[in-house]
């Protein structure tokens, strides 16, 4: 299994692609990335995609409204959405979609002690401003802890939701353990393979 720092770089690398792509090729590019993920991991990428279907309705509204050009259905007059807003709607989902099975497949592959550790080694050159990567990794633990629940109840009591989310925080003791494995010859073949997506996408 690669390191995990090794599999964020990939899947951050796929997601810099997937804003670079020509429409065509950004279709095939998410059809492939969804394909994989219904395949392997079908619940959490329907999770993902149950989460963010608001964003991605507002995403297509607001580019069907406010692209410029000519008007879908003539007969609406000033209130029909435009075909170029359209097209320039579902490419901004075709990304949205792309990124979106690409963290499933990612987070399938690493669970929440994996990837806290694979953000604290991608960290380390926060050191160089002062930062500390340490409390990076705790807030973004702590985050994760908190924030998880409080998602997967917004859907069925948005109130509460929004309740549990204002109410003072309870502090306990707790220990959080970050894993850091050794890296591996596989791991040198997932950064070449960034570095060359990368470029890929530069050209």
């Amino acid at each position: 299994m690669p390191h995990p720092a090794a599999q964020i770089l990939v899947w951050l690398s796929l997601a810099f692609l997937a804003q670079r792509l020509l429409p065509l090729y950004l279709s095939l590019f998410s059809l492939l990335l969804l394909a994989i993920a219904m395949r392997l991991c079908a619940r959490q990428l329907l999770k993902l995609l149950k989460r963010t279907r608001w964003i991605m309705l507002s995403l297509l509204l607001i580019y069907a409204y406010s692209t410029p050009g000519a008007a879908l259905i003539a007969t609406w007059g000033v209130y029909a959405p435009t075909r170029e807003g359209l097209l320039e709607g579902a490419l901004q989902l075709g990304r949205l979609l792309a990124m979106l099975s690409g963290l499933a497949i990612l987070l399938s592959l690493l669970n929440r002690e994996q990837f806290i550790g694979g953000i604290y080694v991608l960290a380390y050159p926060l050191r160089w401003i002062g930062i500390s990567r340490e409390r990076a990794a705790v807030r973004l633990a702590l985050t994760l802890q908190y924030a998880e629940p409080t998602m997967g109840d917004t859907a069925a009591d948005w109130r509460g939701a929004i309740r549990h989310a204002l109410a003072r925080p309870v502090t306990q003791a707790g220990q959080i353990e970050l894993q850091r494995p050794a890296w591996q010859n596989i791991d040198v073949v997932c950064l070449l393979f960034s570095l060359a997506i990368i470029l890929l996408g530069v050209r």
